[in-house]
C-alpha cells in the first residue's frame, strides 16, 4: 500500500489542467474499513494537503459522528476522492473533478484494501461512477433511496456549507440517513 500511495504522490496525469499543479489528496491503509470517495479537494484541502480539512469536512465528521482523531485513522477511513487533486474553479463553484483520477488510481486502491465494509458515495461523480445505472436520475433520488445500496455502499449528499438548502428541503436526510450512516460507522471502527 506504502509503495500505491506513494506512486499516487508522484501523479502528474493531468498536470496540464490543473491551475494550482498537482497535489494528490488521498488517504488509506490495507485496513480501512470505510471509504470516502467524496469530489476533489478544494483550495483549503490543497494548500494543508489533508483531506476534508475545511467546512465540509467538520459538516462531514459531524454527520459520521466521528472524533478527527478517529476520522483520520485510515484504519478506520480510508479517503479516496474522484480527483485527487484541486481542479480550478468554475462559475459556481470549484470545476468537477478530473476524469482520469478514479479510472486510473480506484481500483489499485481498493484491491489493497479487502477489510472495506462500506463506500461512503459523497456526491454525484461518486455515486455515478460506482452505482452505473443503478444511479437515479437526481442526487436526491439516489440518497432516498440508499437502503437499495446498502450494505456496502450509502449514497450521501455533499456536506459542504453551500447544501444548506437541500439539507433543509430534505428533512428526511436527517431523521432517516445519518442515523443508519452513524449506527454503521461506529459498528465498523468500534
Amino acid at each position: 500500500m506504502q509503495e500505491l500511495l506513494h506512486s499516487i504522490s508522484q501523479c502528474t496525469i493531468c498536470k496540464d489542467y490543473l491551475p494550482l499543479g498537482p497535489r494528490p489528496v488521498v488517504s488509506a491503509h490495507n485496513n480501512s474499513k470505510v471509504i470516502i470517495i467524496g469530489q476533489a479537494p478544494g483550495t483549503k484541502v490543497h494548500a494543508s494537503g489533508i483531506p476534508w480539512d475545511d467546512a465540509s469536512g467538520k459538516q462531514l465528521r459531524n454527520w459520521l459522528d466521528v472524533s478527527k482523531e478517529q476520522f483520520y485513522n485510515p484504519e478506520n477511513f480510508a479517503i479516496m476522492p474522484m480527483g485527487f487533486c484541486y481542479p480550478g474553479k468554475g462559475k459556481s463553484g470549484d470545476l468537477p473533478p478530473r476524469p482520469e483520477c478514479a479510472p486510473q488510481w480506484h481500483h489499485q486502491l481498493l484491491e489493497h484494501m479487502p477489510n472495506v465494509e462500506l463506500i461512503l458515495l459523497i456526491g454525484m461523480y461518486a455515486q455515478r461512477y460506482y452505482l452505473k445505472s443503478d444511479a437515479k436520475k437526481t442526487l436526491t433520488e439516489t440518497v432516498d433511496n440508499f437502503q437499495a445500496y446498502l450494505p456496502m455502499y450509502l449514497p450521501l449528499p455533499h456536506p459542504s456549507p453551500r447544501n444548506r438548502f437541500w439539507l433543509t428541503k430534505n428533512p428526511w436526510f436527517q431523521t432517516e440517513v445519518l442515523p443508519i450512516l452513524k449506527t454503521k460507522v461506529h459498528s465498523l471502527i468500534k
